[in-house]
């Protein structure tokens, strides 16, 4: 697989998203999808306290750490017993939601951390919270979460930004192509969510992916690393074949006449 620097640390750019990853009876098979996951040779976990046990699997599975694993967690949103999902609007609340992910996870310091917003006022109030917290050495680097080009900006003029993180497919673009062209000039990691999550059939997907004895979310996924080389896909799965396949989605390589049909 292909790599890109995450700020100061090179990761493949086929990670892996533990958000549809479960406890319970599907326990086993997340450990052995987590654990297949960095045997393929990923190092780069994207996951969240609010994801419900997905750090905690992650820790049986992994720990202790490969040195070049980096996992990325979200904070912003976050579940509480007496609330239930809410977003963090005091610097408190970012702080306990920080502390969370460190104790689930069982490390000293995160990774990456990345600000989800909701809505489109301005981040710097919180993100500016999170920079005060790397200052302590509880997080190394930063990110932004579902964010417009201009939350990019305003991040950036408080602090490093080493990745944004915003919903991206084939069929589901919007403005993203602005942001990422951005994000590649500034040497920002471009990590979309649901590149193959719900995604709605395709004739051309599917004649692209026939064509290739591979699947249309293999294509998807092929299509999103095209893109551009900042891109870092990110899919779930509980599955280690469906793992396997995502991976593998790595290494296809699409033509100009597929690319062409695809857009």
């Amino acid at each position: 697989m292909t790599t890109w620097q995450l700020g100061d640390v090179t990761v493949s750019r086929l990670g892996f998203g533990a958000m549809r990853i479960k406890a319970g009876p599907d326990r086993p098979a997340a450990l052995a999808v987590l654990r297949r996951a960095v045997e393929l040779g990923v190092n780069h976990i994207d996951t969240a306290a609010f994801y419900g046990p997905a750090n905690e699997l992650i820790r049986e599975a992994l720990a202790p750490y490969p040195a070049d694993l980096v996992i990325a967690t979200k904070v912003g949103p976050g579940t509480d017993p007496e609330r239930g999902f809410y977003n963090a609007t005091t610097a408190a609340e970012l702080r306990e939601q920080v502390e969370t992910n460190l104790r689930q996870l069982g490390v000293d310091r995160l990774d990456v951390v990345n600000l989800r917003i909701t809505g489109d006022g301005s981040l710097a109030e919180r993100f500016g919270w999170l920079v005060a917290l790397r200052d302590e050495g509880l997080i190394r680097q930063l990110g932004v979460s579902n964010v417009r080009l201009e939350h990019v900006r305003e991040a950036l003029a408080i602090a490093p930004v080493v990745c944004v993180q915003n919903s991206y497919a084939v069929d589901r673009r919007g403005d993203e192509d602005e942001v990422i062209r951005f994000c590649a000039e500034q040497g920002i990691a471009y990590v979309p969510f649901g590149s193959i999550a719900d995604a709605i059939s395709s004739a051309a997907v599917d004649a692209v992916a026939a064509a290739h004895d591979a699947t249309p979310q293999q294509i998807r996924l092929a299509w999103t690393l095209h893109r551009s080389p900042n891109i870092l896909a990110i899919p779930g799965t509980g599955s280690v074949r469906h793992l396997e396949e995502n991976v593998a989605a790595g290494a296809l390589e699409l033509s100009a006449t597929d690319l062409a049909s695809l857009s």
